[in-house]
């Protein structure tokens, strides 16, 4: 049975795992349109699991030292081939997993397309990631910042790397990973790990967890 009120996600680069568990659980999905930019959060970055363990991509972004940015305006920053080395991280990591070949195609056009605004870029990877899952969700923006939405639909801070602390209603298992046998399992990854590993099973896990 899905949640009735509605859950407020903040954009997201390839987001992770629990991010998706969160949508597929809802009626009512909206993303955070009118926040400003908050630096190291999954808004421009994503963790995969890469040869050398946990490995971030992060997506540059163009913003003033001193000044808050809406994130909204927030342009990406091409001044370093950053999309060519999140390309060549995701073979690194994944081109020996099951679903690689599948996906890989796709991914990479989104990936390489020039999207101006981070917000873009993130709508189209969620677009592209809800039709690999075979999500049917309406997903809308925000119309205004509201500080307090109430912590039971409130995600925008709680799904964080920086968050060390399992979230209530969130309880993901393992599953095959490509390095698992050399380090371990590693829990709530972007959604890229398990697409990648799991394929058409994505659908089940995140239901179950």
């Amino acid at each position: 049975m899905g949640i009735k009120d509605p859950i407020i996600l903040s954009t997201a680069y390839f987001p992770p795992i629990e991010y998706f568990a969160r949508i597929l659980k809802s009626d009512s999905i909206r993303i955070e349109a009118h926040e400003n930019y908050r630096k190291q959060s999954y808004r421009n970055r994503c963790h995969i699991y890469s040869p050398n363990g946990l490995h971030p991509l992060v997506v540059p972004v163009e913003r003033g030292s001193f000044h808050k940015v809406p994130i909204m305006d927030l342009r990406i920053d091409f001044s370093s081939p950053w999309q060519q080395l999140h390309l060549k991280s995701l073979r690194a990591a994944y081109s020996s997993s099951a679903f690689y070949e599948f996906y890989i195609d796709e991914i990479e056009e989104v990936i390489s397309y020039n999207f101006k605004l981070l917000t873009d870029l993130n709508q189209a990877i969620l677009t592209k990631m809800l039709e690999f899952l075979e999500f049917e969700k309406e997903i809308l923006f925000t119309d205004t910042y509201i500080q307090d939405w109430g912590d039971n639909i409130d995600f925008r801070g709680k799904i964080d790397p920086k968050q060390k602390t399992r979230m209530p209603g969130f309880n993901p298992g393992s599953y095959f990973q490509v390095f698992i046998s050399k380090y371990e399992f590693i829990p709530n990854l972007s959604i890229l790990d398990l697409i990648f590993n799991m394929g058409p099973e994505s659908y089940s896990y995140l239901y179950s967890c």
